[in-house]
């Protein structure tokens, strides 16, 4: 059985410290097979490491520095690294290169650029910010209705996998039910936008991931399990599964135990991917 973690975050991405050696060692005594680096950019609300306009930084928490730089991935240190621990690990871990792509509409341009730039093997595209305003603070949500800002992001989704096809799967797909305020918003409300976007994808070869994150925050699945359903009815059959780790403990985390839902909900497969196509292993 593969056991691969395809939502890893190392020290490249600000908001963790999870050094990129720890983790091939740490992923090769689990005993896993494969994992793939994707550290965040999130274009619109960080700056990259040599922009000439000059960095953006938040205020830092009990504990941290008084200003942390809001910095997007250093590329070619993320790569040469990356390339150096493949080396390493020939024969013992597979190791890919990846990327997760905060994306929003206004921001396309700078992805395809970097997209172009660098030989990637998996790009996951997910909605963290809308309008430059993010999810985990809350300042997305102020100011609206549930509806108006379930509406919203989902209307985001849809827009970004018309225009942007440079990716592999949609990452933790339902993400706003993680930072709403208010609770449970009714599935049907939104069933027919979130099949538009499910068919879309499907349609363009690209699938969707299941993010383990979830037993961190109290949910069920994440996607929730209206839309694995959906996905899986519809003919959806790209899957990875990613525990979206930023430390130690979070990495791999209830991988094993994903793969065994999804097998109970009929899927039969999940994927890694080489230069951005899937490969498939049963479950």
């Amino acid at each position: 059985m593969m056991f691969a973690d395809y939502h890893v975050h190392s020290e490249f991405s600000d908001d963790s410290e999870y050094r990129m050696e720890e983790i091939a060692e740490d992923a090769f005594e689990m005993g896993m097979n494969e994992i793939c680096f994707t550290d965040h950019v999130d274009y619109g609300i960080k700056r990259d490491w040599d922009a000439t306009e000059g960095m953006i930084y938040r205020k830092g928490g009990p504990g941290e520095p008084e200003k942390i730089p809001l910095a997007n991935v250093d590329y070619p240190r993320y790569v040469k690294k990356i390339r150096r621990l493949q080396e390493q690990y020939k024969n013992r871990l597979t190791i890919r290169l990846g990327m997760e792509f905060g994306m929003q509409r206004h921001t396309i341009p700078q992805y395809e650029a970097l997209f172009s730039r660098y030989p990637f093997d998996f790009i996951i595209l997910s909605v963290h910010q809308i309008e430059d305003k993010e999810f985990w603070t809350g300042d997305f949500q102020q100011g609206h209705t549930q509806r108006e800002y379930y509406m919203r992001y989902y209307w985001e989704l849809f827009s970004l996998v018309e225009n942007y096809h440079n990716y592999s799967v949609l990452g933790h797909m339902d993400l706003i039910s993680r930072y709403d305020p208010i609770g449970d918003f009714p599935f049907a409300e939104v069933e027919h936008m979130i099949e538009q976007i499910l068919k879309r994808v499907i349609a363009d070869g690209k699938g969707i991931e299941v993010n383990t994150s979830c037993y961190r925050y109290g949910l069920d699945m994440t996607p929730c399990r209206e839309i694995l359903k959906m996905y899986h009815d519809l003919g959806g059959e790209i899957l990875t599964i990613g525990s979206d780790s930023h430390k130690k403990e979070h990495l791999g985390m209830y991988i094993p135990e994903t793969m065994n839902e999804l097998k109970g909900m009929g899927f039969r497969q999940i994927c890694t991917f080489k230069h951005m196509k899937p490969k498939f292993y049963p479950l």
